[in-house]
């Protein structure tokens, strides 16, 4: 997401190339990021060495001033992926996110969106983010009533202090054998810890309304703080934590990792090398509210 944007063009290269040499093949970018420059950024970059990579992007956010140059519909679905092979210099995807849930498109026509790309070639696998699990399963049974390809992956967010994922979004994956490659596992920057004195933090939560609505509670900050004492006190960085801490999740496929920077990529990419027992886990769980069950049962829960 900050090819093109918090990264600039040399930036990104650096990022980049830190990634591969990690052993980083997946790389997650969206139409809607900086305006398409994510994507030519990406495509650039990885021209040379196309078939080594997994590569996903998204489509619904729009893509420009005409009223229909956005949702979930057949006609938008199908443009926005031409529009993205060009920039990605590639003639398929491997992932497609509907980027969002379209509640003006019937879940029947976003899905045989989905499945004529298929059948093109143009994508390989169909995916869904930020869907609730009601809206994945219903295009889910969709699909398989008319024999379509299913989705194979799902997109939500997850970290420590937004966890509503563990209450049906993440079971739900685990019974239709869908991959989970949430976002977000640091919770913006937030459980980084650098956000402690807000009169002089910068980033996202600091500059961007979204952000700062998304993680503006004080209970989110309070939690932020515990764990960022939680990690010094065992000599971990905060972000290798976090990002280890989402990854261990027995429904989690790969969580996604950014950077605006080399130094901030660093510990996120170190975060493989942090042994995640369950039963740190659990102490790391514990630091946040834990989400109530789908039955609102909480009785359920100490037993």
């Amino acid at each position: 997401m900050p090819f093109g944007g918090d990264a600039d063009e040399a930036t990104s290269a650096q990022l980049y190339r830190a990634g591969r040499d990690a052993g980083i093949n997946f790389f997650d970018t969206a139409d809607q990021y900086n305006k398409g420059r994510s994507e030519e950024i990406l495509g650039a970059l990885m021209h040379a060495h196309r078939d080594e990579l997994v590569v996903a992007t998204k489509c619904y956010n729009p893509s420009g001033s005409d009223i229909n140059a956005r949702g979930g519909s057949r006609r938008h679905v199908s443009r926005a992926v031409e529009a993205s092979l060009r920039r990605l210099r590639t003639d398929r995807v491997e992932v497609l996110y509907l980027h969002q849930y379209d509640p003006l498109t019937p879940i029947e026509e976003s899905m045989r969106a989905l499945e004529d790309l298929v059948r093109a070639g143009k994508v390989l696998y169909p995916a869904v983010s930020n869907h609730a699990a009601w809206q994945t399963q219903q295009a889910l049974e969709a699909q398989e009533r008319r024999g379509w390809a299913r989705l194979q992956v799902t997109q939500p967010m997850y970290n420590l202090v937004k966890r509503q994922a563990e209450v049906e979004i993440l079971p739900m994956a685990q019974a239709n054998g869908l991959a989970v490659v949430p976002y977000s596992p640091a919770g913006g920057g937030l459980l980084t810890g650098k956000y402690a004195h807000k009169d002089t933090a910068t980033g996202r939560l600091a500059t961007n309304k979204m952000y700062e609505n998304r993680y503006g509670e004080q209970w989110m900050h309070e939690v932020a703080a515990k764990f960022a004492a939680f990690a010094g006190k065992r000599g971990l960085h905060p972000m290798s934590l976090a990002v280890a801490w989402v990854a261990a999740h027995p429904a989690v496929t790969a969580p996604i990792i950014g950077a605006r920077n080399l130094d901030q990529l660093r510990p996120s990419l170190d975060a493989v090398n942090i042994d995640m027992t369950p039963e740190l886990r659990a102490e790391i769980a514990a630091l946040s509210r834990t989400p109530p069950p789908a039955t609102d049962r909480l009785e359920e829960q100490k037993r």
